[in-house]
Formats: structure tokens, sequence, C-alpha cells
């Protein structure tokens, strides 16, 4: 093997010395060989691996190892993963390793996906990436340090922030808008994507040219140099012989693909600054027959490079990190891009790509399940238990952790596939939340769901994810009217029983109850038996309800007139007794007031009738109806259920709690709750949620980076107007003036816009049938009969109130607490004494990212990682139980905040005692696998803007290693070893 790759080193060696002697005029190509592998597309996961991926990575190592001259490189390890456990034999895998020992096979972005940058979540995008790294650090102790996000529909500035902490050098990006690629021609830069962190989290960012990450040739008979063609599903030929393929390269035609191939270069050559030309060879569901591609492309290769004099061009093979390499010691100085995004992406004038900030919503609720499940298992670890399998309990939530991250695909979660495969996720994501549910009541000594119901009550535990203290209101399902509530010390419970609003015969019980961080409350919830004029048992106060009967659509001029009311200690909602709508909410300190309206626009979804919306893109027909005939409503003290008659069927459940006095109530006293039941649609509809206020916006929206940051939107003018302005919110969106802000929050991705000044608008559902050829061939269509469930908090007032309640209210809407119940049987402790377990808890402007076990093999230090690899020491490995993955975010922006702006300094042993003893910290990068100590990331040269220069401190651990510094909008990552108990 040391022979076969110092033969490979000094034949690269000899090409790039090639490439750099020869006339400026030549341009120097590296061709980058790749099949695009989507997670889950046009085919389910299992239907592609049988039908091509399988045949990919076989093939190519097959290939690579034949022939060290050539490359290839691998993105998605989701694939990487089942090859690897499920189809390579020792010898291939033996293979592999020294490949990319080699430097012919090299792993770039290194997540188990490609994810979507415009609707993913950033602690989802943290999460895929680290799964990936993890396997990949595990197996072959490699860590990706280049992007190949070549496929995400629009690029988010929260990116480039997380590929530096990640440590990655150069970042490629692909699908931006049409016109703004045509301007950006030669644009390689330096992307800064957080206005707080500045240089400190900067990376080379390079826009692949028109062509994107597939080598088409539209503009000639030829079909992109893909001599195995397409994949045939659901199985391969028979026979072997795949049909349709490009004619073979012979000496009777090389010169005319000579003459195609080198023109092809010329054209692309202008996007790039210096002399070196990436050149991405391959497309999707590419080199299942690598032999056969690598076999002509030699023969065309070596032609041209042979008579570089005539077609002006040199090609090598090249890894894209062999590409980055050779072009930063020469490249200049390039611009600095600040932190804006490139979002929406519009492919042309009148496909905007904003359909799918809604499309399939039930799947984006579906898809972050995850965290307040690792801090449990986690708390419960390290703490003194009965005999649990560690091994079986990792298992179960590594089966989550993979199946959550698959989700965040940009097939995926964006919900641009088929019916089939979102079955497929939303069937993998049931069976991965069913595993760790089983789990979690295997630590809380509780019965799976769904509820079990008795005579005798029911013993409820309630888990509370941030690490802060919360005050809320959880909502249990019981079957008897009557109830008494107390808690773990026997004491009485203030709740409210009332009607179900899923089921008949069962009760909601809705119980007011301050969790601190990362903690649980346990509360006894019995039939009330209290005799007339017992006043030792408290029961829970049964709603007074007022029901309304059904009202029809009207519009005449005695809307408005006669008015009922609920209150907290923010707002007064107002309802119109007349038509059973919400006639306005007015806040209170600052005398505004919204009106909310839920409407339905009717889309065309006929590609001969003009532009269409689908799954992609969004195109609107302006015209907007009532989605209702008659309308119900019932008020249940500070509850207002409104219920939508027609075909379809709509309800909105509305909550105006009241706070207990002080910090702990005041995220719950200054929001307004909206659950909304949406669907099934008919046909090419979408529901969209209007919210209209008297505040002076102008033509501006502030709507999030992936939870992680916001972006200031400008009202732009385009030929496509409301489709080029919707913007995706994945958690929180606002409108403001000078003295006032409206803030959406949401516990999902939706599509939001602003159409008008003090006016916002949210898509929460569609239903598209589309008449599209291409569409209708795949079964791409969004036929979604589903009824979608969204939860909105709303808050209006002050700007200084609302700014500081707006970033920890997202948070706590995304984490809210787990309830866990179990049937109490005729035994039971009445009153249980559940062990004491001390809270973890953060400052207000820290928000404690994730607290996981990963259960990595792992060594953290790389040089005794690589000689257990040398070793082939892997299969003694075992999982590191006492690791602890610790991630902490600042929430604020530098300026955000007079207060909550400041950098913050927290003691990781004081802040986690409750956890356990703290015995040694280890400051790691994002995905774990390097020593922050020793990642040093190249340092491009950039022409520095007066107004961008600066940084934040480098983030350093203090002297001892448990006191740390955390700078607005930074995310550091820890590992955490506890004493063994």
């Amino acid at each position: 093997p040391q022979a076969s790759r110092m033969g490979s080193v000094l034949t690269q060696l000899l090409l790039l010395w090639l490439l750099g002697t020869q006339p400026e005029a030549t341009i120097r190509v590296f061709v980058v060989p790749h099949s695009h592998l989507d997670v889950g597309w046009l085919h389910t996961a299992q239907e592609s691996m049988q039908a091509y991926v399988t045949k990919v990575h076989t093939s190519v190592v097959e290939e690579l190892t034949r022939n060290k001259q050539h490359r290839f490189i691998i993105v998605e390890q989701e694939f990487s993963r089942l090859w690897w456990d499920g189809v390579a034999s020792a010898k291939q895998k033996l293979q592999v390793r020294e490949l990319v020992g080699q430097g012919c096979l090299a792993f770039v972005l290194g997540g188990q996906v490609m994810h979507d940058e415009a609707v993913t979540h950033v602690d989802d995008q943290i999460l895929q990436l680290t799964e990936g790294h993890g396997f990949l650090y595990e197996t072959f102790g490699i860590r990706p340090q280049f992007s190949w996000q070549v496929d995400s529909f629009g690029a988010s500035a929260t990116t480039p922030t997380l590929f530096a902490l990640a440590g990655f050098n150069a970042h490629l990006i692909s699908r931006i808008d049409y016109d703004l690629k045509e301007a950006m021609q030669k644009d390689q830069f330096m992307w800064r994507g957080s206005r707080s962190l500045l240089a400190q989290q900067e990376i080379f960012t390079h826009v692949l040219d028109e062509n994107g990450y597939c080598s088409h040739l539209p503009t000639t008979c030829l079909k992109g140099f893909y001599w195995n063609e397409t994949a045939v599903f659901p199985d391969p030929p028979w026979d072997g012989m795949d049909p349709n393929k490009t004619v073979p390269v012979t000496l009777s035609n090389v010169q005319h693909y000579a003459d195609t191939l080198s023109y092809n270069v010329r054209r692309r050559a202008p996007w790039f600054l210096t002399r070196y030309m990436l050149w991405p060879w391959g497309c999707d569901r590419q080199f299942f027959s690598a032999s056969v591609q690598f076999a002509n492309m030699d023969h065309l290769m070596g032609y041209i490079n042979k008579h570089i004099s005539q077609f002006g061009v040199l090609m090598v093979y090249a890894t894209l990190g062999e590409y980055f390499q050779t072009l930063y010691p020469e490249h200049e100085p390039v611009q600095v891009r600040d932190h804006h995004d490139f979002l929406p992406y519009s492919s042309d004038t009148f496909h905007s790509w904003t359909g799918f900030y809604t499309s399939r919503s039930g799947l984006k609720g579906l898809a972050s399940l995850l965290y307040a499940r690792e801090s449990m298992f986690t708390r419960f670890m390290l703490a003194p238990h009965r005999f649990l399998d560690r091994a079986w309990a990792l298992q179960q939530l590594q089966k989550l952790r993979w199946t959550v991250s698959e989700v965040q695909h940009h097939e995926a979660i964006t919900g641009t596939h088929t019916p089939r495969v979102s079955d497929m996720f939303v069937g993998r994501l049931n069976n991965g939340m069913h595993g760790v549910q089983k789990l979690m009541s295997g630590l809380s000594h509780l019965p799976q769901f769904p509820l079990f119901q008795g005579p005798g009550g029911y013993f409820a535990v309630i888990y509370n994810p941030p690490a802060w203290t919360v005050t809320t209101i959880i909502t249990l399902t019981v079957d008897f009217p009557e109830v008494s509530v107390t808690d773990e010390s026997g004491h009485p419970v203030p709740a409210q029983v009332q009607n179900s609003k899923e089921m008949p015969s069962v009760y909601d019980l809705l119980v007011l109850t301050m969790i601190p961080g990362l903690s649980y409350r346990y509360y006894v919830i019995k039939p009330s038996r209290r005799a007339k004029g017992d006043t030792q048992e408290t029961e829970a106060m049964m709603a007074n309800t007022k029901q309304f009967g059904r009202r029809p659509r009207r519009h005449d001029s005695s809307v408005g007139r006669r008015l009922a009311h609920v209150e907290n200690d923010g707002y007064t909602a107002y309802l119109d007794k007349d038509t059973n709508l919400t006639h306005s909410i007015w806040e209170r300190q600052n005398n505004q007031t919204i009106q909310v309206t839920l409407v339905e626009d009717e889309v065309n979804g006929d590609e001969d009738q003009g532009p269409i919306s689908d799954n992609y893109v969004f195109t609107s027909s302006e015209t907007s109806k009532s989605a209702w005939e008659t309308v119900g409503m019932e008020i249940l003290v500070t509850e207002i259920q409104q219920y939508f008659y027609s075909d379809p069927a709509y309800t909105i459940y509305s909550r105006l709690a009241r706070g207990p006095l002080g910090a702990d109530g005041e995220l719950l006293g200054h929001r307004i709750e909206q659950e909304y039941r949406v669907g099934p649609l008919e046909l090419n509809r979408e529901a969209i949620l209007r919210t209209s206020t008297n505040l002076i916006t102008g033509q501006v929206l502030y709507s999030d980076n992936n939870g992680y940051q916001t972006q200031r939107r400008a009202y732009k003018h385009h030929e496509n107007n409301i489709a080029r302005n919707y913007y995706p919110m994945t958690q929180s969106a606002f409108i403001q003036d000078r003295q006032s802000r409206l803030v959406l929050l949401s516990e999902q991705a939706h599509g939001v816009s602003r159409q008008g000044s003090g006016q916002m608008e949210v898509m929460l559902h569609q239903r598209l049938l589309v008449k599209q050829q291409w569409a209708l061939s795949v079964n791409v269509t969004l036929n979604d009969t589903s009824v979608v469930h969204s939860v909105l908090w709303l808050l209006l007032g002050p700007s200084t109130l609302t700014r500081d309640l707006g970033q920890r209210s997202g948070v706590a809407l995304q984490h809210r607490p787990v309830v866990l119940l179990r049937e109490l049987s005729e035994t039971a402790r009445i009153h249980p004494r559940p062990q004491h377990q001390e809270a973890v808890t953060l400052p207000p402007s820290v928000h404690l990212q994730i607290l996981s076990i990963p259960g990595w093999t792992y060594n953290s230090n790389h040089t005794k990682l690589m000689q257990n690899l040398w070793k082939d020491n892997r299969a003694e490995a075992k999982a590191e139980s006492r690791r602890v993955l610790l991630r902490l975010r600042h929430l604020y922006e530098v300026d955000e905040d007079p207060v909550r702006s400041q950098p913050v300094t927290v003691n990781l042993q004081s802040m986690l005692r409750g956890l356990g003893s703290v015995v040694s910290v280890e400051e790691r990068s994002l995905t774990g696998t390097w020593d922050i100590s020793t990642l040093h990331r190249w340092r491009w040269p950039a022409q520095e803007p007066s107004h961008l220069s600066g940084s934040s401190s480098h983030p350093s651990l203090h002297p001892g290693g448990f006191p740390i510094t955390i700078h607005p909008k930074e995310i550091r990552t820890f590992f955490i070893y506890f004493e063994e108990r």
C-alpha cells in the first residue's frame, strides 16, 4: 500500500506541476468526480440503495483501487454508513481505508445528509453534521474541512458560521437567485455569517457557475459525459446492461468530444478569479458503473492533455480539497460579504422557491423530537440508578438521531418528495420516537403512551428541558370531571377541568406548573371523592363554558356591535357574538390592536394556464376567500375555541393565560397562544393566517435564519411580487415601529410574508395537484389530505419587552415540557417522594443547546485515535458513557439589548453540579471531532471594508478549565467528564 500511495502522490505532483508550468492562457481544470445521492426524493432510501447507491460505492472503490490517479468525493454519510455496515466486505473496508489515506477518496461536507438551509432548525443542522462527522472520525480518523452545499434551495447565513465552527476551510454553494447569480460571476468571497461574530467565523465561499454541480451540456447533442446514463428502478437490469448509454469515446469521435468539452470549459472559465477552474463531473445518480465512466473520461482527458496548445486546456482529476489547497496559496484578497443570506431562491422570474417553506407541514412538525429526551437520558445515566441496558438505551437514541438527521435532507423536510418517500420519513420518525418513548418510560418507571385509564387516577411526571425555570400550563387527559391534583409533597395544585378538545367522553386537565431547569415535577391526579362540607380536599375547578351557536358568514354593518371578551395580564381579546370571529386583540400597555384572519388562496396547478404552485415554487393568484360557511364558538375562562364549519374544516384554540407575578410568570402572561387544526383542504388551496396591526412598519419584515439569527427583509418589487416576498420562518418573525413590535413564534417552519404596512401573514398548509408532465410522471405532487396541527405564539407590546421575551419564548415553545403518565394502582404510594435532583440553571441570555451522551467510541486524543485505527482496535472500543456533549449558545446579537447582549461568564462545574461532580472539560469544535486548541483554519486574504472590521474574542477556557465566557451569538461545544458514582 505504501508503494502505491507514493506512486499516486508522485503522479499527482507531476500533474500539479504541469498545471503550474503551462502558459497563462491555459485553463487549468480540476475535474471533481461525484454522484449526487438524494436520501429520499423520488425513491426511498432502500430503493435507492438497491437500484444504484450500492453500485456507486462498490464500483468507485474498485475503480480507485485499480487506478490511483482517479479521484472521487462522497457527501452523504447516511448512504456511506448503510453501505459500510450492511454491504462492504472486509476487503472492501480495507481498500476504502487505503484510498482515504492516499487521498483518492474524500469525504466532503460529512453530514448524514446535505441539509436544507431554509426550513431546518440550527439544532437539527448541527445534529446531522455531528452524526456524520462522528461516523467518519470513528471509522477513518478524518475530519471534513470543505463543504459541498450545492443543492439546497437557497443559502442561509447560519451555514457559514456553523461550518467555520466545525473546522471547514472553504464553502461551496450553488442555488442562489438567477439574476443575482448572473451578477456574481467571478464571485468568491469571505462570508461573515454573523454580524456579532464578524471575522471570527467567516469562511471562504465560492458560488458554482450556471451549470451548478452537474456537467450537463444543454446546448449539444451529447448528454453530459455520463457514459453509464441513468439508473433503472426499482431493480437494476438483470444483465447489468444499462439502456441508452452515451456513445463511448473512440478514436473516431474523440476530437468531437474534446471540442465540446473544451468549449464548455472556456464558457465556464470566466466564473473563476484565478487560472484554476473547478469542473464538477457528475450529477444525480451517477457513477454506478465507475469503470465505464473513468475509462471514457481517461481517453478524453488524455487526448486533451496531449493537445494543450490546440484546446488551451489542461485537465487533472482532483478532490474538492485538492482544488482548494492549490487555490489557497495563490489567491488574491477577496471581498467580504456580510451576514445577509441568499433567501428566497428564484430560478427564474416566475419560479420563486417559496412554496416548500410550507409543503408537507405535518412532516415539518415531526422533525424536532429529540432534545428533551437527550437531557432526560443524560440525567438518568449520571445519577445512581437501577440496572439499565446501556447499549439498548443508546441504540434507541441513536436510531432517532439518525432519523431526525435524514429528515433534514434538502428533499425531505422541504416536502419536495413523493408520497411514498413521505411515508418512509414519517414511519421512521414514528418508529424512532416509539423506541425512545419506551426508553423514557423505563427512566421514569412509567408506562408508554397512550395513556392508561382507570378508577385510581394517574401519576404524572413533567420534565422541563430548557436550563431556565419555566412557568407554563400543561394539559393532561383524564376520564373523570371531578379531579384533585396534588404535588409530590401532597399539597393541592391549582388546576382547571374542561371538556376535551380532541376526544368525546374525556376531559382536559389544565395544570399551572413552575419547573426549574432540567428538572421534574410530580403530580398525583385522582377522582375527587370529597363529601359535602369537606374542606380537606381541593378539587380542580370545572371551567365555566359559554357556548355560542353557529353563526353564518356575513359582512353587513352590524358586525362588531356585540362583543364578548377574554383577558389576561397583557391582552384583551374581543369576540364578535354575531359572527363568532375574533374582532380584535388589544394590547394594553402600548395601546395597540391586532386583527387575525384565516383565509384560503386558490392557486393555479395547471402549467398550461400559466405559472403554477407546487412542492417547490409558489405563485399566488392574488385571490383570497373566507375559509368557512359558519362558525361555532366556546369560551372557557381564558381559552377561546372557534370551529369553522365547511369542507374543509378549521379549528382555532386561543389561550390568554394568566401567569403568576414575578419573572417566572412573565413569559406566560405576555403571550397569546393559538393552536390551529387546518385541513383537509380542497385541491389547489393554501391556508393563510393574516395578522394586521396599526403599527407603522413601512415595507420591512424580520424573519429568522434557522432559529439562530434574524434577517431584515425589505420588500422587493418583482413581477412575481407576493411569492418573492415570502421568507422562511423556522422559529420567529416580527414587524415593528419605533415603539412597538409584533412577534410571531412557531414550533415548526412556515412561510411568512409582509404584504402591507403593519401586516404579517403565515402560510399554514397546502394541498396541490399539479398538472405538469414532469411532476405527474414521478409523482412529485402535493395532494396532501392531512390535518395540520400548528402552534403560534403572538407577542405584541413595547419593543424592549418583546425583544427580551421573544428570544426566550422561542426556545420555550420549541422545547416545551415532556409529560409522562402512568395509572395509579391500589398499592401505589399516594404521595411518592422521588429522589431530589438539583436544577441546572443558566443566565437568561444563554441557552443549553444540547446535553447528550453521544456514545462515541473514539478517543478524543487524536494521536491515540489514529494509533488505535492503525492497530485495528475498533472492535475492542466501547461507547464512552461518562463523556457528555454540552453545547451552549448565546441568544442575543452584540447590540440587541443593553443587558442581555453582554458577554456571560459561566462556571461549568457549578452549573452542572446537579448532574454530578465535573472532573475535566475539553472544548471541542462544533461537531466534537477537533480539540479546539488544535483547530487552525486557513486565513484567506480579504479586502476588509471598514464597517465590517473587528471580531469578538476567540473562545478559550480559563485556567482550571471550568469558568467560560460566552460572547453574543457564540456557540461553544464541550466534552464534560463526570466522576464515577
